[in-house]
Order: C-alpha cells, then structure tokens, then sequence
C-alpha cells in the first residue's frame, strides 16, 4: 500500500511517464531529476558536464552521469545525454532520441542556467559599467537555451494532452518586479517568468501546461562549499555568516515541488503562473528533508520591510 514519506508520495504515480530535466548536472536540476524518478518516470537528463568533459562553470564534482544514476537509484530510469542548450542541433538530436525511444514527452523542465560564474559580488556599478561579452552571456544560457529547447521538445509534448513544461528561475512574478541589482541577472531570472505565461497561452489549446518554478534560497553544492564553507549536514553554521541563510533549503525542497505538479490530475489551473517551493509545499503538503516548510520569499519580502524584525524559523 502507498504511503507518504516527508510529505512525498511513494506511490509510482509517474510510471510509463517520459521527463527531460534540461540542465540537470546539480542543483535543482539534479534534485527535479531525481524526484520525478522516485516517483517513477524515465528521465531524460542534460547538461555540459560529463565524467570526461567539464563545462565552463568549472566544476568536475558533479556530472550528468552521476544525476542519471541517483535518478535510477529513486526508483525511475536515468538516462545522460550531454547537451549543449545553446547548439541547436544537439537539442534537436536530444528531442529526436526521445522520440525514437518513446514517441512522447510528458514533462519538460528548462533548469539551464551556469551563469553564477559571470556575476560579481557584491552586485554594483551599472548596466553600461559591466563587462558586455558577459552580460549577453548570461542572457544566452539563461534565456537563449530555454528557447531552443522548447522549440525542439514541445512539438513532442503537445502530441497528448497533459504535457507540462516548468520554466525554472531565480524568483517570483512579484518578487521580480523589484530590481534584482544587475541589469543581466534580472533580465536572465525575469524572462522564464514571462516564458511559462506566454507559453501557458500557446499550450492551453493542446491540453497542456506551463508554469514558471523557483526555489527559495538554494543550497545548491556551489552555495555550500564555496560561498559558506558548509555542507549539507552542518549548513546551518553558514547562519553566522549571514543570518538570513537560516530561511535556506535544501535542493531537494523545489525537486518536491516539482514532483507534485507534474503528479497532480488538475496541474492546469496554475497554466501560466508564477510558482514557489514554498508555495506549492503548503498547497501540496511536502516537506523539506529536515520535515520543515521554509518560505523563503515570503521571509525576505517581510525582513526587508522597514521596521520589521523577523524570525526564520517562524517561515519554517
């Protein structure tokens, strides 16, 4: 009989279901990947870093062939295939496999991004002060590779009714509308917002889904042991560093969510829309690892108010 475990279904309720998680080597990406295989799809996962090839992000220490094999290890089927999102022609040799393997495509998740190394920090000075190589940069990975990728894969996802494309980013529609301090980075992080509503118009005809997904302050492996030293297990030493780390949540979190949209029956009535970890994890009922319920953004839009002193673990 199924059960539920930190608020996830163990049910395979994804069985004979086909996902590709675009951008899939770490992070969200990898956590998405592995969430819709616990609940037993085959994954389709992507990425430029393999076991023989790093990209230019620079890190050797996670790999697409690694996520393949936890997405295998959760119940479902991993499967690797090196893509760069912004080549056109390897997108659409991606999308031809998938066909050729299953002739279909449930669930598409544009997670491409490996632009953290074109941003400084602090963010300061203005759009004109910025180096222009990078900027456009990190528009071409943020933005430019969630395009091409849906022009190859979504005319296999329309084929049946109930396809479901989530956008991932970096914020909510009302969060964004704040200026993200660097003129590139808000036009990378704003754009997917704007994608999931305009693609949710085109795929509503044909019976399917777009929805935009952040999660809230990521512990991604970059996080950890580069900007705070930390890992997994003793992240919440990072708090020292910065208090307001202590809204963080782990990958695993937003992979949740995204498990409970592309299982939930009635996934249109978000068609459009801007989505949140912590959001869907009140509306669906899962969990963090560690059993709490962080909301992120709502924190930070209260801890910013002036005058208003918050406490973490009340958004937990």
């Amino acid at each position: 009989m199924a059960g539920r475990v930190d608020g996830v279904s163990t049910r395979k309720e994804l069985s004979g279901r086909i996902a590709l998680v675009a951008g899939a080597t770490r992070g969200a990406g990898r956590a998405m990947a592995v969430a819709l295989g616990e609940a037993g799809a085959t994954v389709y996962v992507t990425g430029r870093t393999t076991r023989s090839v790093v990209s230019e992000v620079g890190r050797s220490t996670e790999t697409i062939e690694e996520t393949a094999e936890l997405v295998t290890a959760a119940g479902g089927e991993g499967i690797a295939v090196p893509t760069d999102h912004l080549e056109p022609e390897q997108v659409r040799a991606l999308t031809e496999r998938v066909d050729r393997d299953h002739g279909r495509l449930d669930v598409l998740i544009n997670d491409v991004w490996g632009g953290d190394h074109l941003l400084e920090f602090p963010f300061s000075g203005s759009m004109w002060e910025y180096g222009l190589d990078k900027g456009l940069r990190m528009l071409r990975l943020g933005v430019e590779t969630h395009i091409v990728t849906s022009h190859f894969a979504l005319p296999l996802l329309v084929r049946r009714p109930g396809g479901l494309v989530i956008e991932v980013t970096d914020g909510t529609a009302e969060s964004n509308r704040k200026y993200r301090e660097q003129f590139y980075y808000d036009l990378a992080k704003t754009a997917p917002i704007r994608m999931a509503y305009a693609l949710g118009e085109e795929l509503r005809e044909h019976g399917c889904t777009a929805v935009a997904l952040t999660p809230g302050w990521l512990r991604s492996e970059a996080m950890l042991d580069t900007y705070f030293k930390v890992t997994e297990e003793n992240w919440r030493e990072g708090i020292a560093q910065d208090p307001h780390f202590a809204i963080s949540e782990s990958p695993a979190y937003v992979g949740r969510a995204a498990a409970a949209l592309a299982t939930d029956p009635e996934v249109s009535r978000w068609n459009g829309r801007s989505l949140s970890s912590g959001h869907l994890a009140k509306e669906y009922g899962f969990t963090d690892t560690d059993g709490s319920q962080p909301d992120a953004w709502r924190y930070l839009a209260d801890a910013a108010a002036e005058g208003h002193t918050v406490n973490a673990e009340d958004y937990r």
